[in-house]
């Protein structure tokens, strides 16, 4: 129990230091591969829903594991480009807010769909994050290394709500899905504001 109260102190910490003005608006960003790194660490939206796809897969377990944060990743490449390029998609803040309540539901209400579904899910939340990270590429930087950065940044963040998933499932699974209406009711209130 001592590990759950220090891991989730760790993220408690993490998610304070996040916040959502920093990462859509480009203020003080720095170029390429930091400014990739940053622009999802410093989202509240973006670091909720990325923690919430790695406990949900983890949550669930089997081969979710990976193709749940696979094919959040892969998704996001493909519509961090879009958004490079200049293209718009509309709603994409309310498709963000909307990924951490429909995360935080499926962790809460421990929902187990079929691989294909789950994954599926996680693609299409993907193509939100990934345009807003794109549409972000600070002027002058590296599309490359900036793509780069969000890739890891989001992976790490996968890694940190898988690595909570494999101590909350074992230990305090209730605290799993206390965890997740958490995460929903933060998608409420990022929608709401």
């Amino acid at each position: 129990m001592q590990a759950v109260v220090k891991m989730m102190g760790a993220a408690v910490v993490t998610l304070g230091l996040a916040g959502p003005a920093l990462a859509h608006t480009g203020v003080g960003a720095v170029h390429g591969f930091e400014a990739g790194i940053l622009h999802p660490l410093f989202g509240l939206d973006h670091v909720l829903a990325m923690v919430a796809v790695g406990l949900w897969a983890g949550l669930v377990g089997g081969r979710a594991r990976f193709a749940y944060p696979l094919a959040f990743v892969a998704m996001m490449v493909v519509a961090g480009l879009w958004g490079m390029s200049g293209a718009a998609l509309p709603g994409v803040e309310i498709g963000i807010a909307v990924s951490v309540v429909v995360l935080g539901l499926a962790i809460a209400l421990n929902l187990t769909p079929p691989l294909a579904a789950g994954t599926a899910a996680c693609a299409i939340f993907a193509i939100f994050h990934g345009h807003a990270h794109g549409a972000e590429l600070p002027a002058g930087a590296s599309g490359l290394g900036y793509a780069l950065g969000f890739v890891l940044a989001t992976a790490a963040l996968h890694g940190l709500g898988l690595g909570l998933a494999g101590v909350l499932a074992a230990r305090a699974p209730l605290l799993a899905r206390i965890a997740g209406g958490g995460l929903a009711l933060a998608g409420v209130a990022i929608l709401a504001g």
